[in-house]
């Protein structure tokens, strides 16, 4: 705690600024995909997503932000668990406007080299094999959104372990990842000192951690740097206590342990990440690990669908709240229209 709890105490301590109309809470759901989790055999694999091809569609059947828009759900998946049908499937159900697939990526000890070979390969069989991922409309080249397995972004593990790159930074700018979601990573060593922000990292290859500073988005602040970073929000519920006493801590995720549940999003919007000056408009990124068993019915049942039904009614009236649900792609479209003064709109 002693390398994110000041900053997060500076938060705690200082009212956020009275919004301007109704508070937009965009919303995005960032799954650590992985069907051969723990090991497992192709057909283990294979009912894994049968278990979202037919979950999700029903999930969202019904449901609508204020454009109409149902929930949307991010598939980052492992470089290192590629397999043509998982994706050609994966990539049937986001065409169902449903969700979206991105890049997650486990490893350790590769060359500089041989990361951005691996990063820039994978998007491009993701690109031109399944049709996934879009081209930067200015440059041409692929873009994708990042996180690391592990949370060992940019070597960021003091004991080295699970990444071994201290230009990793730098290297995902270079290999088209338009932002990356990896934190909060608490209570892990690897968390940030910054908390519940958007801003941009500048790499230095000499060390690890390199995202452990960086640049707050603003409005009329062009970007700066060599990535972007979107975080989930990380906080000190009070509201739920280990043994009557301590609070829990809260980090955005969705699991069996920790389910969707209406009462955390006070919280969560109390703390959701923002451009500087359009405080009105919060950025809610929840993180999950959707394809083990144990959190199915977290992710897919009653009380996934009891969330998303209160969201839809007590967070999306117009007045107080406008509900919008996106992938984590077009949070980063909207952290950059804030930036250039433009407005969301329903």
């Amino acid at each position: 705690m002693e390398i994110w709890l000041p900053a997060y105490l500076r938060q705690a301590l200082r009212p956020r600024p009275q919004a301007r109309g109704p508070v937009t809470i965009c919303l995005a759901v960032a799954d650590h995909f992985e069907p051969y989790w723990a090991g497992a055999a192709g057909a283990e694999a294979l009912s894994r997503l049968a278990s979202w091809e037919q979950g999700l569609p029903a999930l969202s059947q019904g449901l609508s932000d204020c454009r109409g828009r149902p929930p949307q759900h991010d598939f980052f998946y492992p470089v290192e668990q590629y397999q043509p049908e998982v994706l050609e499937r994966l990539a049937a159900l986001c065409r169902q406007g449903l969700g979206a697939v991105e890049v997650h990526l486990h490893h350790h000890g590769e060359s500089p080299r041989e990361l951005e070979e691996m990063l820039t390969g994978f998007a491009q069989t993701l690109h031109q094999e399944h049709g996934l991922l879009e081209r930067d409309p200015l440059s041409g080249k692929i873009t994708y959104g990042f996180i690391h397995g592990n949370w060992s972004l940019d070597n960021s593990r003091p004991d080295g372990q699970w990444c071994g790159c201290n230009e990793e930074i730098s290297l995902l700018g270079r290999t088209g990842c338009y932002a990356d979601f990896t934190l909060p990573s608490a209570p892990s060593p690897t968390q940030t000192r910054i908390v519940n922000s958007i801003y941009y990292a500048t790499d230095d290859p000499a060390r690890p951690k390199s995202h452990d500073s960086g640049v707050p988005a603003a409005v009329g602040r062009p970007p700066s740097g060599d990535l972007l970073l979107l975080q989930g929000v990380l906080a000190l519920d009070w509201g739920r206590r280990k043994w009557g006493l301590l609070p829990r801590l809260e980090v955005s995720e969705l699991a069996w342990h920790n389910p969707p549940d209406i009462r955390r999003l006070p919280l969560w919007l109390r703390y959701a990440p923002a451009v500087a000056g359009a405080d009105q408009v919060r950025f809610i990124k929840l993180c999950c690990h959707g394809a083990p068993e144990e959190h199915r019915e977290a992710l897919l049942g009653k009380p996934m669908r009891l969330f998303l039904e209160q969201l839809c009614t007590r967070y999306n009236d117009g007045q107080r709240y406008r509900l919008m649900f996106m992938t984590c792609r077009e949070m980063i479209q909207a952290v950059h229209a804030l930036e250039q003064g433009k407005s969301l709109e329903c």
